[in-house]
């Protein structure tokens, strides 16, 4: 598969597309922009925005964000880059994901919570379009489930967003099936988002099948398990400072050195096709349904080229048994977040 050029002004790319949902056609990879504002240690501004118009010249139309990404300090950032491009962004083409639902009280010693009060939601949106500087949002998520709020009070204020034309297309994140399928019955939902990759699997026995039941778009992050995939990490020696897999009970060094054996078929394919092993493990990836988006996030051009790679290759039937039977969720060691991470996830 070729990555064209589809303007000579702009030398911007093309990249194969794919539906998430009736009106939300984007690039089959995304672009996940959490990393340009925390969790893994300290970024640069100038070189985040430099990385972000790179992102779009090499054709990737779908971007996403938070408001809770430092403080909204990543919104800001993609509110800049809109400004800067709009030669793109009017034309319809770039669509922006963001998300509500998760407060850090004033004092950021104390611990988050989850707040999906319709209030809340909707304070939170009219502060998102300000920070993006839009009049529309294209996705909006609850980020996480507050579990004291009916869905169909979060649900109904959502709608209500959609019918005011703030916000196009209705997300969740992280749910479970029986959540979902109630929050559909109240607005259609577009797109689910939730961590799938090769060794965060939980998603394939209820949450798959019901997307693909409701014709709901399914959003992977850390498609490469927080870089582990990348077959690059042995150890947390290279992490920053304020880098939280520091911390996160997969990469402890016990859990760590059980994962990478597991990792040694994935490393097989890669060096059979010459390829990254960050390509295989997106490109199995995007082999397990044509309503799947994953939108990894790196901080750096040179992975950024690598992760778009993964489009130009076609994994075999018998690679991708091979790659299903090497790392089964039963067989990874360690919690994909502590406790406190897990707040708010509705498995």
């Amino acid at each position: 598969m070729t990555l064209a050029t589809s303007n000579k002004q702009t030398s911007r790319k093309i990249l194969p597309e794919r539906t998430l949902s009736e009106g939300l056609i984007v690039s089959s990879l995304g672009y996940g922009a959490m990393g340009m504002s925390e969790f893994y240690g300290p970024s640069n501004d100038l070189d985040s925005k430099k990385l972000l118009n790179e992102v779009l010249d090499r054709g990737v139309t779908f971007i996403d964000t938070a408001d809770i990404y430092g403080q909204g300090h990543n919104e800001l950032l993609i509110g800049d880059l809109l400004r800067s491009r709009q030669d793109i962004y009017k034309t319809g083409q770039l669509k922006i994901a963001t998300k509500c639902g998760i407060e850090w009280p004033a004092d950021t010693s104390s611990a988050r919570r989850i707040n999906n009060r319709p209030e809340y939601i909707r304070r939170c949106c009219e502060a998102s379009l300000k920070r993006l500087g839009v009049d529309r949002i294209d996705v909006y998520y609850i980020h996480r489930l507050d579990t004291s709020i009916d869905i169909d009070e979060s649900m109904g204020c959502l709608a209500d967003l959609v019918k005011e034309g703030k916000i196009e297309h209705i997300g969740l994140c992280e749910v479970s099936a029986k959540t979902l399928r109630r929050a559909h019955q109240v607005h259609p939902v577009s797109v689910l988002q939730s961590e799938y990759s090769l060794w965060s699997r939980e998603v394939e026995q209820d949450i798959l099948p019901l997307t693909q039941e409701l014709g709901i778009g399914f959003v992977a992050y850390s498609p490469l398990g927080r870089g582990f995939l990348s077959g690059r990490i042995r150890n947390t020696d290279s992490f920053a400072a304020g880098d939280f897999r520091c911390n996160n009970p997969r990469f402890e060094q016990t859990n760590l050195n059980h994962n990478l054996v597991l990792l040694e078929t994935v490393l097989a394919v890669a060096t059979n096709y010459s390829v990254a092993p960050s390509q295989v493990a997106l490109a199995w990836l995007l082999a397990q349904g044509p309503h799947i988006v994953p939108i990894p996030g790196t901080r750096r051009s040179t992975y950024l080229q690598e992760n778009l790679g993964a489009l130009a290759l076609t994994l075999t039937t018998e690679d991708l048994k091979k790659l299903d039977h090497a790392m089964p969720a039963s067989q990874v060691r360690g919690s994909r977040y502590s406790s406190e991470g897990m707040k708010g996830i509705n498995a």
